[in-house]
C-alpha cells in the first residue's frame, strides 16, 4: 500500500485546472515540477492539455499505469470521483478538498460517505482537508503549495495542519536544512498519523520524524506504533493545546490533577517520542538528531572566545539534564601552552577575544580527544581579530573526524551568515543562542538515555483475583454510575493485592461501638456515603478512639457534621478501623483518559495533595521500571528513601501496589477511576495499608 502513496508508478489530479489560482493547478504544476519520473495524469470535464499533457474528461479514461489519485474538487462531488477510482483500481487517494467535518454536521455526513466507498473499493484515503504528501528523494509533490519546494534532507515531518507545513518548508529552506518526506494529515478519515510512523521510519533517507499534532486519533494504537518506530528512528512531537481549559473537572483528587496534557506527556514517555515545548524547538532537536552522533554520556565541554555566552551555556547544560566535563590533566596541558595565561582554561574554556582559527581548531581538538569529554558546545560570537566563516571552515574537520557530537552557538547575524552556511553544508548544527545549543546537546543525551532504557512491557502481577473483583464490582455497579460503597472499594483493591486494614461497616452508633470492641482500641472511624468524596472536608473522619463511649460520641458528631455540610449526601454510617501504626503517606489514583486509557497517578498523600502537586503520571499498564520512575519523579516517592527524620520505608511495596492497580484499571473497563489515598507506607519490609480507597464507576 505504502508504495501506491510515496513511489507510484503513476498519479492523476483530479479537478487539474488551467487557472494558475486553483489549488488544482498548483498541484499539477508541482507534480510535473518535482521531476516525478511516473506517469502523470489530469483529469477534468472541460478536457484540454496542462503542461504538455492531456486532461482526460473522465477517470474511465486514465490509461495505465496509476496506482495515487489527488482529488482536489467541490466536497459534494468527492464521493462521485471516490467511486470511479474505486471502478478505476485505483489504490490510493488523497483528499486534498476542504469542506467536510470542519465545517459542521453535513461534512461529517460527506466524510461517513466517502469513507463507506473507500472501503468497499479497498482504497486508503489521506485526508480530507489536506495538502497532500511529498518525498523529496524519489521525487514526488502532490501538494498545491508555492514553489520552490523543500530542499532534499533527512527529516520527515508529519503534521495535522496545512498551514505549518508550508511555514516549516520555507524556513527549513532559510534554516539550510532539508525534509525526506512532508504528509499532510488533514481531518484524517481513514490513515493516521499512527498509521504513517512504520513507513516513515522504514524511509532510508529519514533520519528523524517531526510531528505536529494536534490531537491523536487512536491513543493505544499510537503508542504501540510510536514505541515500534522510536527503537529505529528519533521521534520529536510539538502537541498543542495544554491549556487548563482541556482539564476534565471530575471528583478525586487524581481526576481534578490528572488533565488531558498529563495523559500525553504519559503516553509520550511510554512510546519515546520526545516532546518538545514549542516549534522551534521541534527543529532545534531534529537538526540535532540526524546530524550528530549521540554521546556516550552527559560530561559536556563548553568552548568560547567569550566569558559571558560561556556561562550562559553552562547554565542551559545544566537545566538540560547534562554536566560539565571535567578534563584530564594532559588536556589542561596542551589547553594551558596553546592559550594565554589570562585565559581560562577549566571548563567552560574561555579562550579570550583575540582567539582565532588555530585558537579554535586546536583547542576543540583537545577537548574532543579527552576521554572524559563526551561532547561539545562551542560558542563563537564574531570573533574580533578573524571571522566566523575562517573560524567554522577550520572546525568543519576536526568534527567529522571525532565521533562526538558537537553543536555551535553561532551568536550573531549579518556576521556570521558565511559560516553558518559552511557550518549546514557540512550537516553541524548551528544556533543562534547558548541556551537553544545546549537543549539541542541535551536532546541528544535524551535520546541516547532512552535507547538504553526503554520500559519493557508490563508483566502481569501474580496472586491477582479478576473473578472475584469482577464480582464485585457487579454487585456494587447494577446501572450506577458513580463512587461505590467505601467497603466494596476497599474490597476490590485486595482482590488486586493490595492490603487494606481489617474494617467493619456500622449503620448506627451502637453497631460502631460493637465493631470497635470487636477490632480492638484505639479506632479510626470514617463516614460512609457515596456523595462525600473527601471525608476531613466534612468533619466525617475521627482518630484514635478509645472507647465505646468515644466511638458513640463520634458517631454522632461526625455525622450531624456530616449532614450540615452536605445536606444532599446519603449518609450510610461509618466504617471502624483499627488504629494503623505510623508511616509515610502516598497517594495511588487511576483516571480513565477517553483517548489512552488508564492514567496512573503518584504523589504525597493526605489531605493536602492538591495543594502539594508533588504528582507524577504513567499509562497503564506499568512495567517494574516505569513503577519505579514513577516513585523517583516526585519528593514523596524520593523520600521512601529516609531522612534525617525519617527511616527508609517500604518502597517495594509502594511498586507493587501502584502495578496492582494499574493492573486493576486495565482488567475492569467499567471502573472510572481508583484513589488509595493514603497508601501508609510502613518501615523498609513491613509493607503498606491502604487506609482509604474510592472507586468510581463510569
Amino acid at each position: 500500500m505504502w508504495d501506491s502513496f510515496f513511489a507510484p508508478r503513476g498519479v492523476v489530479v483530479i479537478g487539474a485546472s488551467h487557472t494558475p489560482t486553483k489549488l488544482g493547478y498548483g498541484a499539477a504544476r508541482n507534480l510535473v515540477v518535482s521531476d516525478y519520473p511516473g506517469a502523470i495524469h489530469f483529469v477534468n470535464p472541460k478536457g484540454g492539455e496542462l503542461f504538455g499533457r492531456p486532461i482526460h474528461s473522465r477517470i474511465a479514461d486514465v490509461p495505465d499505469p496509476v496506482d495515487l489519485a489527488v482529488i482536489l474538487i467541490p466536497a459534494a462531488a468527492v464521493p462521485q470521483a471516490l467511486e470511479d477510482c474505486g471502478r478505476r483500481g485505483i489504490p490510493a487517494v488523497i483528499i486534498g478538498s476542504g469542506g467536510f467535518r470542519e465545517v459542521g454536521p453535513a461534512g461529517a455526513a460527506l466524510e461517513a460517505t466517502c469513507l463507506e466507498i473507500a472501503r468497499r473499493h479497498g482504497m486508503r484515503l489521506v485526508g480530507p482537508n489536506c495538502i497532500g504528501l511529498l518525498d523529496t528523494h524519489l521525487p514526488i509533490d502532490t501538494t498545491f503549495l508555492p514553489l520552490p519546494g523543500p530542499i532534499p534532507g533527512d527529516i520527515a515531518f508529519l503534521s495535522h495542519s496545512g498551514a505549518i507545513c508550508e511555514a516549516v518548508i520555507d524556513w527549513a529552506r532559510g534554516q539550510g536544512f532539508g525534509l525526506s518526506r512532508l504528509v499532510s494529515l488533514g481531518n484524517q478519515l481513514d490513515l493516521t498519523e499512527a498509521d504513517f510512523l512504520a513507513p516513515t521510519v522504514a524511509d532510508p533517507h529519514t533520519r528523524v520524524v517531526a510531528m505536529y499534532l494536534e490531537g491523536i486519533a487512536d491513543g493505544r494504537k499510537f503508542i504501540a506504533e510510536a514505541r515500534r518506530a522510536a527503537q529505529q528512528k528519533p521521534l520529536v512531537a510539538i502537541k498543542v493545546g495544554r491549556s487548563e481549559g482541556g482539564r476534565r473537572a471530575v471528583a478525586s483528587h487524581t481526576g481534578a490533577l490528572a488533565g488531558r496534557d498529563a495523559a500525553y506527556d504519559a503516553a509520550f514517555r511510554k512510546a519515546g517520542v520526545l516532546r518538545a515545548d514549542n516549534s522551534e524547538e521541534v527543529f532545534d532537536w531534529a537538526r540535532a538528531l540526524a546530524w550528530c552522533p549521540l554521546p556516550k554520556g552527559p560530561r559536556i565541554a563548553v568552548l568560547t572566545n567569550a566569558g559571558g555566552p560561556g556561562a550562559i551555556a553552562v547554565d542551559a547544560l545544566e537545566t538540560s539534564g547534562l554536566v560539565l566535563a571535567e578534563f584530564s590533566a594532559e588536556t589542561n596541558a596542551v589547553l594551558r601552552r596553546l592559550l594565554p595565561a589570562a585565559a581560562s582554561i577549566r571548563n567552560p574554556v574561555d579562550m579570550l577575544a583575540g582567539a582565532g582559527t588555530t585558537e579554535y581548531a586546536s583547542g576543540l581538538d583537545a577537548l574532543l580527544s579527552d576521554e572524559g569529554v563526551d561532547g561539545l558546545i562551542l560558542v563563537l560570537p564574531p570573533p574580533p581579530m578573524t571571522t566566523a566563516a575562517e573560524v567554522a571552515g577550520a572546525i568543519i574537520p576536526i568534527i567529522r573526524a571525532s565521533g562526538k557530537p558537537v553543536v555551535v552557538a553561532l551568536m550573531g547575524e549579518d556576521l556570521i551568515v558565511h559560516a553558518a552556511r559552511l557550518l549546514r553544508q557540512a550537516r553541524v548544527p548551528d544556533y543562534r543562542f547558548p541556551e537553544r545549543a545546549a537543549m539541542a546537546m541535551g536532546i541528544l543525551w535524551r535520546r541516547a538515555s532512552l535507547l538504553v532504557s526503554m520500559p519493557p512491557d508490563p508483566i502481569r502481577p501474580d496472586g491477582l483475583r479478576p473473578g472475584e473483583a469482577a464480582e464485585i464490582l457487579a454487585n456494587a455497579a447494577r446501572g450506577f454510575a458513580g463512587f461505590i460503597d467505601a467497603s466494596q472499594a476497599s474490597r476490590m483493591v485486595e482482590a488486586y493485592g493490595v492490603p487494606i486494614p481489617a474494617e467493619m461497616s456500622a449503620a448506627t452508633a451502637e453497631e460502631a461501638a460493637a465493631a470497635a470492641r470487636r477490632l480492638g482500641f484505639p479506632v479510626v472511624l470514617k463516614i460512609a456515603s457515596p456523595d462525600i468524596p473527601h471525608k476531613s472536608d466534612v468533619g466525617g473522619v475521627r482518630l484514635g478512639l478509645g472507647s465505646e463511649s468515644d466511638v458513640m460520641r463520634a458517631f454522632g458528631e461526625m455525622r450531624a457534621s456530616a449532614a450540615a455540610a452536605a445536606p444532599q449526601a446519603r449518609l450510610r454510617g461509618a466504617v471502624v478501623q483499627p488504629m494503623i501504626g505510623a508511616g509515610q503517606e502516598v497517594i495511588l489514583g487511576v483516571v480513565r483518559d477517553e483517548q489512552f486509557g488508564p492514567l496512573v497517578m503518584f504523589g504525597a498523600g493526605g489531605v493536602e495533595v492538591e495543594m502539594l502537586r508533588d504528582i507524577a503520571f504513567a499509562l497503564a499498564p506499568l512495567s517494574r521500571m516505569e513503577a519505579e520512575r514513577l516513585i523517583d519523579s516526585t519528593h514523596a516517592g524520593r523520600r521512601l528513601g529516609g531522612s534525617r527524620s525519617l527511616p527508609p520505608a517500604d518502597r517495594e511495596a509502594v511498586v507493587e501496589a501502584l502495578l496492582r492497580v494499574a493492573q486493576l484499571a486495565v482488567d475492569q473497563p467499567e471502573v472510572a477511576e481508583i484513589e488509595v489515598n493514603p497508601l501508609r507506607v510502613f518501615e523498609q519490609g513491613k509493607g503498606a495499608a491502604a487506609l482509604d480507597v474510592r472507586l468510581r464507576l463510569g
